[in-house]
């Protein structure tokens, strides 16, 4: 009985050893980096590109706002008052997703850091058990079993080699108890941005909404020939077998209506008839085929499809495919004439907009149009809004009826 008892304390003391052997030799691996984070890279990315968008779009508000306190003719200075106020919805969208991002980047450091104490803790805390054990045993032990003295004093030359690395392992761990703690206070914070730039979004928003609505009434008295040529338009959409014709059709009479801008006015009868030189038969004068400058995106957000991609049926897409926030500001992308504003089927709400030198830029998938046939535009004027669920904006720019990719285009 009485040796029983003997085997079993003295099997329970080596087993403490052992397993106090086994935690300092562990300690090591506790210096192991973490593993590479692919999704928090690619949140660092958007965060990066949201505050790029921001710094953009607050630029263009302020340029638009001092074109406009320049401007004498009231339609341009609404024109431009109209545009800043979309530049600023588009910088608030650009900040709320900023916060988002930076929220989320947040969330993910600290679950990483949550993650890789966890793992650090346990060796510790299993060496500070051990430790507590061992300083319990009974000193009969040792004289029950001669061989836990012998692992007693390889413990110690162990822990002697291993205590360095232990301080500095316990060191580590209080830092990144203090840059979680830093962590949980920057995510409350960017708590809060998230909210105030939420509510910057919806005020300016508002104060867009309500511009609009006073343009609109000043536009119902200006009726008229853009009424005829609304109309005209439409009929030109029911008439055209599919988007790209009607883009064609409509980009050849704008050439049409260039041209006929071009030719020169009514010659005055000259007092000396005999005297008169007959001028020369008049020609167009020549469209210049630049590119329109400035030119940018419609919306704020990224890129879901280039120009040139293929499609999921085989086809080569002739635009780019954006994915924006729910509900955002959609803008021009660059100055001319709103030749075609409406519904088409299969692509929600539309605008067509006309620019000089035969170059047309075709937007698709609006859910609210702002805009109406014969309106002049800068790029940066308020076309309408994207859908409030899953959002998906398409952008193409031609040239004489030929797709160009746009993207070399953009500042």
């Amino acid at each position: 009985m009485k040796a029983g008892m003997r085997d079993r304390v003295t099997g329970l003391a080596a087993g403490g050893l052992t397993a106090l052997l086994l935690v300092v030799l562990t300690l090591p691996s506790l210096a192991q980096g973490p593993t590479p984070d692919t999704a928090r890279t690619a949140t660092a990315e958007e965060l990066a590109q949201a505050r790029a968008q921001a710094l953009r779009a607050r630029q263009r508000a302020a340029n638009f706002e001092q074109e406009a306190r320049r401007s004498s003719e009231a339609a341009n200075k609404a024109m431009l008052q109209a545009a800043a106020l979309a530049a600023k919805v588009q910088q608030a969208e650009a900040a709320v997703s900023e916060a988002d991002a930076a929220l989320a980047l947040i969330t993910r450091q600290r679950s990483a850091l949550d993650r890789k104490l966890a793992v650090e803790r346990q060796p510790i805390a299993d060496l500070s058990a051990a430790l507590a054990a061992m300083v319990r045993r009974p000193m009969v032990l040792g004289l029950l079993r001669p061989s836990s003295l012998q692992d007693t004093v390889h413990l110690n030359a162990i822990l002697a080699g291993t205590i360095p690395r232990i301080r500095a392992q316990t060191a580590q761990l209080r830092g990144e108890l203090e840059r979680a703690r830093a962590l949980q206070s920057a995510s409350k914070k960017a708590a809060e941005r998230q909210l105030s730039a939420r509510a910057s979004l919806v005020e300016q928003r508002n104060r867009l909404s309500v511009f609009a609505a006073s343009q609109r009434i000043v536009a119902r008295r200006a009726t008229g020939s853009a009424d005829r040529e609304a109309a005209r338009a439409f009929a030109l959409a029911e008439q055209a077998r599919d988007l790209g014709s009607l883009v064609n059709r409509l980009e050849q009479a704008g050439s049409l209506r260039q041209r006929l801008a071009a030719l020169p006015g009514p010659v005055l009868r000259p007092s000396d008839p005999l005297r008169a030189a007959i001028p020369a038969p008049g020609s167009p004068a020549m469209v210049s085929t630049d590119a329109p400058q400035p030119y940018r995106l419609p919306v704020v957000g990224r890129i879901q499809s280039g120009f040139g991609e293929v499609g999921g049926s085989g086809e080569r897409r002739e635009g780019l495919t954006l994915a924006p926030a729910n509900g955002a500001q959609v803008v021009s992308p660059g100055a001319g004439r709103i030749a075609f504003a409406g519904p088409y089927r299969g692509y929600g709400q539309i605008a067509i907009i006309e620019h000089s030198g035969s170059w047309t830029s075709l937007i698709t998938g609006l859910a609210t149009l702002e805009v109406a046939v014969g309106d002049k535009v800068v790029a940066g004027s308020p076309l309408g809004t994207a859908a409030a669920q899953t959002p998906s904006i398409t952008l193409e720019l031609r040239h004489k009826g030929e797709p160009v990719n746009p993207i070399p285009l953009l500042r």
